[in-house]
């Protein structure tokens, strides 16, 4: 690692030791914050017994599959949106005004619909991703070079054809960028709704370890979840370069 890279951890690193100190120096146990070092420890503990890891795979399965339906309908009415002109302006006032309503807004529709467990906050999920995707995907149709349609046009190519080897082609860089975006709001949303109605998960972790007083498992939980995300993005991001290398870091900055 350069010696710049290096200086990114100069801050972080200061906190922590003041933090460390601070919490030493203390007089009395703090009943919601924890030093590092007693952090770091809940972190190994929960993490040895299992319950971390549990709860790890209950979030990421509910994230994972919202993200995936809520992906596919975002993904199907952004190219229907952005490639038909005449269903984007019928739709127009109705999806700016689903739009911003707030997934946790949904939340006791869902539960009278759906009760608790992993499909109520499947749901949640997919309806707070559905919507970049969507968008970003309509913005990526509008962005496809007019001349490749027209080529596509000229040689007769079926719908399907024009869809599989241009529309998708061109718009995956963009398209990739939403599922970054939305993966982020998959984590977020589903730890949300696990704080507070879904007794699974690491946001129930999370409440748990509030409830009995325990803030050094607590913060553990919350480190452990900014490791996972961070994680995820690595992940997405690795992938997005291999297969669109410096065009999908010029789409992510755009």
């Amino acid at each position: 690692m350069s010696a710049s890279r290096w200086k990114g951890f100069v801050v972080p690193g200061a906190l922590l030791i003041a933090a460390e100190i601070g919490m030493r120096t203390r007089e009395s146990d703090s009943l919601s914050l924890a030093a590092p070092s007693d952090i770091a420890a809940a972190l190994v503990r929960i993490l040895v017994d299992g319950s971390l890891l549990a709860a790890t795979r209950d979030t990421l399965v509910t994230a994972g599959v919202g993200l995936f339906l809520g992906g596919v309908i975002g993904l199907i009415l952004g190219m229907l949106f952005g490639l038909v002109e005449t269903v984007d302006r019928l739709m127009e006032v109705t999806v700016e005004a689903v739009r911003p309503i707030p997934s946790v807004a949904v939340l006791p529709i869902a539960m009278l619909l759906l009760g608790f467990g992993y499909r109520m906050e499947i749901a949640i999920v997919a309806f707070s991703c559905l919507w970049p995707i969507m968008i970003l995907t309509r913005s990526a149709m509008g962005g496809i070079e007019p001349r490749l349609m027209e080529v596509a046009r000229a040689l007769r190519l079926s719908t399907w054809s024009q869809l599989r080897k241009i529309v998708l082609p061109a718009a995956l860089p963009r398209i990739m960028v939403a599922f970054r975006l939305a993966a982020a709001i998959a984590l977020v949303v589903s730890v949300t709704v696990e704080i507070a109605v879904n007794p699974i998960g690491l946001g129930y972790g999370i409440l748990i370890a509030q409830q009995a007083l325990q803030p050094a498992i607590m913060l553990a939980y919350l480190v452990w979840i900014g490791i996972v995300g961070w994680g995820l993005n690595g992940l997405l991001s690795l992938v997005q370069n291999k297969f669109f290398g410096r065009i999908g870091r010029v789409e992510t900055i755009t």
